[in-house]
């Protein structure tokens, strides 16, 4: 069996069993030599200084620390950083890619259950679940069967902000449905739209004609409040805005006015602030359904971020190309 090259944990030790358990982390060490006893939290650490000199692919997570010019230097076999999440821009220097250091992260394998969490929430929204569910709650009277006119999912208009890896899979996910799906989306033109399944709409025309509109777009300096006040009124009555993506891409103030008019409602799994203060109207208006950052990888769904992870590690170690490379000069419109 040939040697396998050395590589090790950087990110906070508490995650490693999380992310890697056992079967995962068996896959592995088929293909790397990693002690999941010892984690970098500190890279500068003189304890670390035989081993980091020697690894040649480095496996990061959440707290990461920062790589820079003096950890790399400190790491002069390194070939590549396998990155146990989504983002890397905490912890990831233009340094890397300038060493020709290969970079690859699964974020391709947490966009799925933020999809799945989005679809949901687009379905139960089509039917005022969450509205509805929140009137039944205060008034403990239920009206009774009967036809309730405005609601269900034929045909219902749903506009997805932001061709990411999310919004893709969440326009994938769709698809079985019986559902109008539109996008909305800068760096997307109508062949690449088409070939998504989605007509490409301006921002401004997909508030006006979604009935449910969900944000996938990345958090930037040009995303800051996205969908603000004009935004929001573009959007019609008894419209529901979905966010996956990042709080400040909607204008909280702007959004907590709509939702008191009742105009609107939103399901919100990020705010802005996050974590949402106690005394946040978010928390007890009727029209929003908020859940603490729980779309994302979470429980026995992080065992798919090191799978994604070993597989890229079998890919180094056999010279094959990285299925999910990043890329620097992508690095800043993507999340």
């Amino acid at each position: 069996m040939p040697e396998r090259p050395q590589a090790l944990f950087a990110m906070t030790a508490e995650n490693v069993p999380l992310v890697f358990p056992p079967q995962v982390l068996a896959r592995l060490r088929e293909s790397v030599d990693i002690d999941p006893g010892l984690v970098a939290e500190d890279l500068t650490d003189p304890a670390l200084a035989d081993v980091l000199a020697r690894t040649e692919i480095l496996v990061t997570g959440w707290g990461c620390p920062r790589l820079d010019a003096a950890v790399l230097d400190a790491a002069p076999a390194l070939r590549a950083v396998l990155h146990s999440a989504g983002s890397v821009k905490g912890f990831a220097t233009p340094e890397i890619w300038r060493r020709g250091i290969a970079v690859s992260s699964a974020a391709e394998a947490n966009a799925l259950p933020v999809a799945e969490y989005t679809l949901a929430a687009i379905l139960l929204a089509g039917k005022d679940v969450f509205v509805r569910r929140e009137r039944l709650r205060a008034e403990r009277v239920s009206p009774g069967w009967g036809v309730v006119r405005g609601i269900g999912n034929h045909g219902r208009r749903v506009g997805v902000i932001g061709a990411s890896r999310i919004g893709r899979k969440v326009i994938e996910l769709l698809r079985p449905f019986d559902l109008a799906v539109s996008l909305s989306d800068p760096y997307v033109d109508e062949a690449g739209a088409a070939k998504l399944g989605a007509p490409l709409l301006g921002l401004d025309e997909l508030l006006r004609t979604s009935q449910i509109v969900t944000v996938h777009a990345p958090e930037t300096p040009e995303t800051r409040h996205l969908i603000g006040r004009r935004e929001l009124a573009l959007m019609p009555d008894g419209g529901v805005l979905i966010n996956t993506a990042r709080g400040s891409l909607v204008d909280t103030d702007a959004l907590v006015d709509e939702l008191r008019t009742g105009r609107l409602s939103a399901v919100l799994d990020v705010t802005d602030p996050e974590p949402l203060p106690a005394d946040s109207p978010l928390h007890d208006l009727p029209g929003a359904f908020v859940t603490p950052h729980l779309a994302g990888s979470q429980g026995n769904e992080l065992a798919r971020l090191g799978l994604a992870v070993a597989e890229e590690a079998e890919r180094v170690v056999s010279g094959a190309g990285l299925a999910c490379p990043v890329h620097y000069a992508e690095l800043e419109r993507t999340a």
